[in-house]
């Protein structure tokens, strides 16, 4: 494995009473956090002169009558306009933004690829991003985009944010830090981490290369299901996710910051680091989880429950119940439903579904769909089990079973996923995973009672 060293050199605040690691627990919290005793205002948002001389500057992610306001008050050495000049468009040409309709890929059908491998050349966060499908409008704040990394090279005095979306990064391979202007956040397999939309930040690479998914959102932020009558436990708890303390970079070297600006990219040269943010306050940050922690639900009588009762994360639509992406994860889990068919059922229904495989083995897919691996199946276009797992299932002896060593997950849109050039021409398509049904047989017997 590539071992690269650390290169943020940044000041990080002690870690305090109710911290653990550097990182401060919950989800949606208002933190406050500091790097320099009494860096942080007290009582008050916007002192006249605020100490070390630091600038105040507010952070926004929704609008500022919105019923729950997310906002970052950041105490830092240079407002936010010193980090920012002339810009300059730049082509990155495997990332793209919807809406994205290729003429010459269809992106009716169910379609499912092998691990995008590592071509041996040097990538980083924005060279190595390769998008697989794109829904909705980028424009219009509505959809995602589902994106595969490959990177092998820290992001070197050059700085990055998306003003067009969120971002949900699923590792597969290797280990990542996000140095952000809220603080630091290190990412590994069986991990997650959540980049807010404007938030500045660098990655490097701890433990390489790496690869992983991402799921880009547009629209409004992931948030925790309503667990309804499953109560106030199980699923993810919120003490489980982990925002970073507060540190910092005073750094005087040439740097570049790249823009994702509806769907264009732009770059813009500035003389130093813009991670200056010394202290903070606020609910708008960036977090990880680690999806070990996720407890799932499910029948302990009888038939096969909703996925939607593995529901990590969700960000609504504008129709309620529907949501413009669902994070579903399927890990490790016991069975124990009688008289059940206990893989996912055969099914059709108006999400387009995009899966991938962190580790193991999938029930409803036990060969082809490997580590690394994505697989798609659109709105309203029917897919289920193969034959084997159907054959298995239906003649298992039902006691308690163990699902063990694996992990995959999902994410689910209200929208339809178009492929791009990248997925549908250069990504390693299994042209015959639409084989994996033609095995099915017709088992129809019309003597009554007979099964």
């Amino acid at each position: 494995m590539n071992k690269q060293i650390d290169l943020s050199g940044m000041v990080q605040a002690p870690t305090n009473v109710g911290t653990h690691a550097g990182y401060m627990p919950g989800f949606g919290n208002d933190f406050e956090t500091e790097a320099l005793p009494d860096a942080l205002p007290q009582g008050m948002n916007s002192p006249q002169r605020c100490n070390y001389g630091l600038y105040g500057e507010q952070l926004s992610g929704t609008a500022f009558t919105h019923v729950r306001p997310e906002r970052t008050w950041c105490y830092r050495i240079r407002p936010s306009v010193k980090h920012s000049h002339r810009y300059e468009r730049i082509n990155l040409p495997y990332w793209k933004s919807a809406p994205h309709v290729v003429d010459n890929v269809t992106s009716l059908g169910q379609y499912r690829w092998d691990p995008v491998p590592h071509a041996g050349e040097k990538l980083t966060w924005l060279t190595g991003m390769r998008t697989m499908t794109t829904a909705g409008d980028v424009n219009t704040q509505v959809g995602m985009a589902a994106h595969i990394y490959l990177v092998t090279d820290s992001m070197v005095y050059s700085f990055f944010y998306s003003a067009d979306s969120e971002r949900l990064i699923v590792p597969q391979e290797g280990c990542l830090r996000f140095c952000t202007e809220l603080g630091i956040i290190d990412i590994e397999p069986k991990e997650i981490a959540i980049i807010p939309r404007g938030l500045v930040y660098r990655v490097e690479v701890l433990d390489g290369p790496c690869r992983g998914f991402v799921c880009e959102n547009y629209g409004q932020k992931f948030d925790l299901p309503h667990r309804g009558p499953i109560g106030a436990n199980c699923m993810a708890n919120p003490r489980d996710f982990k925002s970073p303390v507060a540190a910092f970079e005073d750094r005087e070297t040439p740097s570049t910051v790249t823009i994702k600006w509806c769907g264009e990219f732009h770059e813009t040269k500035i003389g130093h680091s813009p991670l200056d943010v010394v202290a903070w306050h606020g609910n708008y940050a960036p977090c990880k989880y680690d999806l070990r922690t996720y407890c799932p639900v499910g029948s302990i009588l009888f038939d096969h429950p909703d996925p939607s009762i593995f529901t990590v994360l969700t960000a609504p639509s504008g129709e309620p119940g529907t949501a413009n992406i669902d994070f579903v994860l399927f890990r490790e889990r016991w069975m124990v439903a009688e008289d059940t068919f206990r893989p996912p059922w055969y099914h059709k229904n108006v999400m387009s579904e995009l899966m991938g495989n962190i580790y193991g083995q999938y029930d409803a897919k036990p060969t082809g769909f490997i580590p690394g691996g994505m697989s798609l199946h659109n709105m309203m276009l029917p897919h289920g089990p193969d034959r084997d797992a159907f054959e298995k299932a239906s003649r298992a002896n039902l006691g308690p079973d163990k699902l063990d060593h694996t992990m995959s997950f999902m994410f689910e849109t209200r929208f339809p996923q178009h492929l791009t050039e990248f997925a549908g021409k250069e990504a390693p398509l299994q042209d015959d995973y639409i084989d994996c049904w033609t095995d099915l047989e017709k088992k129809f017997d019309g003597t009554p009672g007979k099964k």
